[in-house]
């Protein structure tokens, strides 16, 4: 729920963004929610923002579904990583120097400086906020920001939120001090920005975003190249290794094609991330035989990890096995019964399964801890909407359409929610948040 002292926060950021605006890009911004890719990205992220000076609670590392290679940040509490860069890297280190050069924006102030009012905009409709800024700063043509959020109609947006070279500069040399810091090594940082290198001499519109939003310049790179030299260089860690290649290889195992992945189970990295990926392509093939015995190897080798079953609990309940995906998903939220991820799995698995008043107890505690999933906020609605409560419903919808930005279509049901729900009560006080943010948006 936003707090009375945050709702001026977002409508002074939602007046400043609509009298800004975004260059030509293909597609609106989404986000890609994923428990097990979330969970290996905060053991990557924990030691660098904690190195930083920031607290791996409050800086969420969200993946934006988007083949690009891109990263930044537009507010102090969300890094936002293209799933296309996440793909191209080659090692922990450098997925770990994008988060360490994404939060020096933030330790060093370059973002407060430029939203001051924008201190905590953890709700729908400012998550929504916050990627219509996303979109834009990636370059969104105006459909396509309006589509996100707030309608954005110009270039002056890409270059709000893109940054100075002195600001570059001084992000680089505080991101070699954080990698250094957390016992990283800061090589990484030299493999981000040689991949880069090569677009200096491209025309604007072929360039991948982040040569938009963070200007590249060969004195800079030398000046990295200088810094990395005089700085120690510890040995690479297994155990981040891991975790960036089990992220990498869930997210190539479901954006490229099945026999893609079948042909290079060998670079996994291990064995029990090899059978995770061959899980997901046969699933993505229709295989239930092959896919099921790919991921019960996987969970062989590690019994106790909640994010191989929440898998299989996926693959049953898409292979409509409705019964038996509840089962998995239950046993995934014993093992992590805090992860909000797995708990909406579960609650989706209820709903499929005809029982929806088990389904919303669920689906409630997923979203009391993290309400920036559309696709809980839309199972909750129907949780709600099949157990007779429909001004419930209707916030729940109107949240989700403010998180992906349909401010119109949220107007519609925070309009509907008040007219149900108890006056004063903390679900109307929601429809209320999300009803004065659509009005500031148009």
């Amino acid at each position: 729920m936003i707090r009375k002292q945050i709702l001026p926060r977002l409508i002074a950021l939602a007046t400043a963004i609509s009298m800004m605006a975004a260059a030509p890009v293909q597609a609106a911004t989404t986000l890609l929610r994923d428990a097990d890719i979330e969970y290996a990205l905060r053991q990557l992220g924990a030691p660098i923002l904690s190195a930083a000076g920031l607290s791996p609670q409050q800086v969420d590392i969200i993946v934006i579904d988007d083949g690009s290679l891109n990263a930044f940040v537009v507010d102090t509490q969300h890094i936002f990583l293209h799933s296309g860069l996440i793909m191209k890297l080659d090692s922990a280190e450098a997925l770990q120097a994008v988060i360490a050069h994404e939060a020096a924006h933030i330790s060093n102030g370059h973002i407060s400086r430029r939203l001051g009012n924008l201190r905590a905009a953890r709700t729908a409709a400012g998550i929504g906020m916050a990627l219509a800024a996303a979109a834009a700063a990636a370059g969104a043509n105006k459909q396509a920001a309006a589509g996100v959020a707030l309608g954005s109609q110009g270039s002056a947006m890409r270059l709000f939120f893109s940054h100075t070279r002195a600001e570059e500069s001084a992000a680089d040399i505080s991101s070699v001090r954080f990698m250094s810091r957390a016992g990283v090594d800061p090589r990484g940082a030299l493999e981000v920005q040689k991949l880069f290198r090569g677009q200096e001499a491209l025309s604007v519109g072929r360039q991948d975003p982040y040569m938009r939003t963070h200007p590249l310049t060969r004195d800079r790179l030398r000046a990295l190249e200088g810094l990395v030299a005089g700085t120690k260089t510890p040995g690479r860690d297994a155990t981040s290794q891991y975790w960036f290649k089990r992220a990498q290889g869930k997210l190539t195992a479901f954006k490229r094609a099945p026999s893609w992945t079948l042909r290079r189970l060998k670079d996994s990295g291990s064995q029990d991330i090899a059978y995770m990926r061959e899980a997901v392509a046969y699933h993505r093939q229709a295989n239930l035989k092959k896919s099921l015995s790919a991921i019960d190897r996987a969970i062989a080798l590690r019994p106790n990890d909640p994010y191989l079953l929440e898998l299989k609990g996926q693959i049953l309940l898409e292979s409509r096995q409705f019964g038996a995906a509840v089962q998995v998903y239950k046993a995934a939220a014993n093992r992590a019964p805090r992860e909000p991820l797995i708990l909406g799995g579960l609650g989706r698995a209820l709903l499929a399964a005809g029982q929806p008043k088990q389904a919303l107890s669920a689906l409630e505690a997923a979203r009391g801890r993290d309400f920036t999933d559309a696709r809980l906020l839309r199972d909750l609605a129907v949780a709600y909407a099949k157990t007779g409560q429909n001004g419930m419903a209707s916030i729940s919808t109107a949240e989700r359409y403010a998180l992906q930005g349909r401010m119109k279509d949220a107007k519609l049901h925070a309009e509907r929610a008040l007219a149900t729900l108890p006056r004063g009560s903390a679900p109307w006080q929601r429809a209320q948040d999300v009803l004065s943010a659509a009005q500031q948006a148009k």
